[in-house]
This record gives C-alpha cells, sequence and structure tokens, in this order.
C-alpha cells in the first residue's frame, strides 16, 4: 500500500486532478468489497390488539413480542395496529397497507364486537380461507366477535367463562410432533388463565394441549360448563385453504416473559406462514382423559 499512498500524495500536491482521481480508483480497486447483508424476503404479520370488551393488561406485551420475534430472527417484520382499517383488501392509499400486503394475521387478545363492516369480514375471512394465508389468535380472540358466525367458525369456538380464573394450571401435551408445543414436556404447569370454549369440537381442530381433568377441582364452581371436562389449551386447524392457531396461553403480562410461551408463539406464526409442517388432523381424546362413570 505505500506505493500507493505515496502516488496519491504526490499527485495532490502537484495539483494534478486527473492524476490524483486514477490513483484514487486504483487505491479503491486493492480494496476488498465492503460486507453487505445477506437479501432475505421478510414476510409480513398484522398484529391487531383493538379491544371492545374487557382490557387486558398484557396486550402490549404480546404484541411487542411478536414485533421482538419478528425482529430477532429475521424472518418477518411486524405492522401492530389497535384498530381494524387495515382487515380490507380495498386500496386504503396513504401508503397504507391492506391484507394483500400481509401473510398472518394476529389477534393479541381482542375482544368484543371489533370494528369491522361486512366488507371487511369477507375480506378477512377470504384472506385466510381463499389465499391460503395465516391466523394466530391469542387468549382473548376467542372472546370476540360473538354475532359473527364465520369468524367462530374460524378460530374454532368462543369463550364461555375461565372456571378457574388464573390458576397454576397442569397440562398435557398431546401433539409432541406439532412444532409450536414440541419443546414442552408431556405434563407441565403454567400459571395463567385458561378459557372454557363453546361451540368447540375436538372433531374440527387438532387439539394440541389440554387440562389434566384428573388434577382439576370441580367442587362448587358453576362457571365450569363442560359437562365432558375436556378444556383445551392449544389448538391448530385449517380454514379454507389457510393455517389457524389458538391458545388460551399469554393472559398475564408475566406470561410474555416466559420462554415457553414466546417460543409457542414464535413457532406458531412461522407454521401459519407455512415456514414449518404440522399436522391438522383431530385425533381422539387421550384414554386417561376420559371422564369416568
Amino acid at each position: 500500500m505505500r506505493p500507493l499512498r505515496t502516488c496519491l500524495a504526490f499527485c495532490a500536491a502537484a495539483g494534478a486532478p486527473f492524476i490524483f482521481s486514477t490513483c484514487s480508483a486504483i487505491a479503491q480497486s486493492a480494496l476488498p468489497p465492503a460486507p453487505h447483508a445477506e437479501q432475505i424476503h421478510l414476510k409480513h404479520v398484522l398484529v391487531i390488539g383493538e379491544t371492545k370488551g374487557w382490557e387486558h393488561d398484557s396486550v402490549s406485551d404480546a404484541m411487542a413480542a411478536v414485533y421482538e420475534m419478528g425482529r430477532q430472527s429475521g424472518l418477518w417484520d411486524t405492522t401492530m395496529r389497535t384498530d381494524t382499517e387495515l382487515l380490507t383488501k380495498k386500496d386504503l392509499g396513504r401508503n397504507a397497507k391492506n391484507l394483500n400486503y400481509f401473510d398472518v394475521i394476529v389477534f393479541a387478545s381482542t375482544t368484543g364486537e371489533l370494528d369491522m363492516d361486512d366488507s371487511q369480514k369477507k375480506d378477512m375471512m377470504s384472506f385466510i380461507h381463499d389465499d391460503g394465508k395465516g391466523f394466530v389468535g391469542i387468549h382473548a380472540a376467542l372472546d370476540t366477535n360473538y354475532t359473527w358466525p364465520e369468524y367462530g367458525e374460524m378460530i374454532g369456538g368462543w369463550f364461555d367463562q375461565h372456571p378457574w380464573l388464573t390458576f397454576e394450571a397442569p397440562i398435557v401435551n398431546e401433539a409432541p410432533d406439532f412444532p409450536a408445543v414440541r419443546h414442552f414436556p408431556h405434563e407441565f404447569v403454567k400459571y395463567d388463565e385458561i378459557y372454557q370454549v363453546k361451540a368447540w369440537s375436538r372433531d374440527k381442530v387438532n387439539v394440541l394441549l389440554s387440562l389434566d381433568p384428573a388434577r382439576l377441582d370441580y367442587a362448587n364452581n358453576p362457571r365450569i360448563h363442560r359437562t365432558d371436562h375436556d378444556f383445551a389449551v392449544a389448538w391448530c386447524k385449517m380454514y379454507g385453504k389457510g393455517r389457524v392457531f389458538y391458545s388460551t396461553l399469554g393472559h398475564t403480562e408475566e406470561s410474555w416473559q416466559d420462554p415457553d410461551i414466546r417460543r409457542m408463539y414464535f413457532e406458531a406464526i412461522k407454521w401459519a406462514l407455512w415456514m414449518t409442517d404440522g399436522s391438522t388432523a383431530s385425533h381422539p381424546r387421550p384414554a386417561a382423559a376420559l371422564p369416568s362413570h
């Protein structure tokens, strides 16, 4: 490099701009190319946190977790909204994205009847059912859109009380091969609020996690409505061409600092993005979980 530095110094001192630029070009060509990041096509995730009913303190934590997981992994970018304006295929202008841009919708503990007109509802169902894109429901996504039958059919049912409120929930892993739950042991406990589900059938979903009925307290609990004592904690299903995942886990702010919960939703989003494979075929209830007569 010394001859090049000498050349550049001489040319500059001599006031020879043409020769100086030539020497500069030679110097630049002798350097290694500047490093550049590998170009990766990011997927696009839309997180909706609108609440028209009960306000969960963990909504912001859930939305932030999805954003952080996408950013840290480099697999997706995240648009976070507390309204439903982008749930449409109409051209919104103003550089606003619509459903044609996104690959997965995440409902982060949404509640009540969301602000969606009939055309938005049609577009959202088409996004999943016809376009083959994904939907991930977090906790209170089940406590949402009770007057919209297609929504209940898509997600798998609706909220019908939480019989034990927030408690040390005894959970069984029914699908250890599924990517979103394979990191869980066969039996484990999580401090969370587990929803009871109505208009729901195990025959229409693939139950991934469920409560262990043998370890639940049924005494003097009027909130228990399921006589079969079948309480699913997470499931997956197809809705037309699209993939749907739901879990009741994630009620508390603290749950979003639990690496197990974050990994479950991370893998669920990857699965909904068609990045991994996992069966949606329903299976019988484990024999050990069947109620005794």
